[in-house]
């Protein structure tokens, strides 16, 4: 027995070293302020430290105002480092100065996360590893502040072990009436066009208190809602809109405990509100009474299912014969 418990020790300590030396930036989703020629930011997850332009390895932005390359780890993490490769062959200065920001918001596109390292200098062509000593975050997030400039990443690896705390995918959704083909569907289609023309924002018609409901199917303690409003047209209308939480149907789950208030959106923006764990099997956006049309090109929420859901679960592994 004590032989047995001396290699399942050695076996789970092997383990927790490899998961926290793996590259978790891989299957991520990356994106950038803009983009110059082919230097697409997929380029910095490619698996290729190749740190010369034509090598067609690494990202490339205009010379923008806070240059910023982002990756969605698509969960949380608790992120012990994220290691930079720069570029050889030309204008390894550029990156001076630059901040690597770690957290679950896309406020500012996420740079206004709490930021793990600022970086003073990468030699051309080196990879410089920073520690981030389990911050935690589902963002990624590079910038130069401030200043017009290029950024360059020819690759960023990340890595850190996952907190449980997961986007929620799937759901029922509902709202309080349909205007044209604005079905409540597309505000968790997975796509954050924000054109109307997209086909991929919701729409209710002028409304008194209109609302969009999701329906998790089971509570979850939710961390935090992300709304991405509509760019073409009439941003301002989701102003003062509320996010409510809760597991109650009453007034179709619009008297439910509030979140937030939202004051406004940017067009076209992306923007999260953290929730703090309030548990509930509905998420409500309401913009309580007034006449508006409500219309929400996505809804993203991240959480944890809650310790009563998760007993359940245990159970129901102890009851079957492995």
């Amino acid at each position: 027995e004590q032989h047995i418990n001396i290699l399942l020790k050695q076996t789970l300590t092997r383990l927790c070293l490899s998961l926290s030396t793996t590259n978790i930036a891989k299957g991520g989703k990356v994106d950038q302020s803009s983009l110059y020629g082919k230097g697409v930011p997929e380029r910095a997850i490619d698996g290729n430290r190749a740190s010369k332009w034509g090598d067609d390895s690494c990202t490339h932005t205009h010379n923008d105002f806070s240059p910023w390359w982002r990756l969605d780890l698509q969960k949380q993490y608790k992120i012990t480092s994220v290691t930079i490769t720069n570029r050889r062959d030309c204008c390894h200065d550029r990156i001076n100065g630059a901040e690597i920001h770690i957290g679950d918001s896309l406020n500012d596109n996420g740079n206004s996360n709490p930021i793990c390292a600022k970086i003073s200098s990468i030699a051309a062509g080196a990879s410089k590893t920073f520690q981030c000593n389990g911050m935690e975050g589902r963002y990624v997030t590079i910038v130069i502040p401030n200043k017009k400039q290029y950024l360059t990443l020819c690759e960023v690896e990340v890595t850190g072990e996952t907190t449980g705390n997961t986007p929620v995918i799937g759901g029922k959704v509902d709202q309080s009436s349909l205007y044209g083909k604005g079905v409540p569907g597309r505000a968790i289609d997975g796509n954050r066009a924000s054109k109307w023309g997209d086909d991929s924002c919701t729409h209710t018609h002028n409304d008194f208190s209109p609302w969009w409901r999701l329906d998790l199917q089971k509570q979850y303690k939710i961390t935090s809602v992300t709304i991405t409003n509509r760019r073409d047209c009439c941003h301002d209308r989701i102003n003062g809109a509320e996010i409510r939480i809760g597991d109650s149907l009453n007034d179709n789950g619009n008297s439910n405990p509030r979140c937030t208030v939202i004051s406004t959106i940017a067009a076209g923006a992306s923007k999260t509100f953290q929730c703090n764990g309030m548990e509930g099997r509905y998420v409500n956006i309401v913009i309580p009474n007034k006449k508006q049309y409500l219309t929400l090109c996505e809804v993203e929420v991240t959480g944890i299912e809650t310790e009563e859901e998760s007993e359940e679960y245990v159970l129901r592994l102890d009851g079957r014969s492995v």
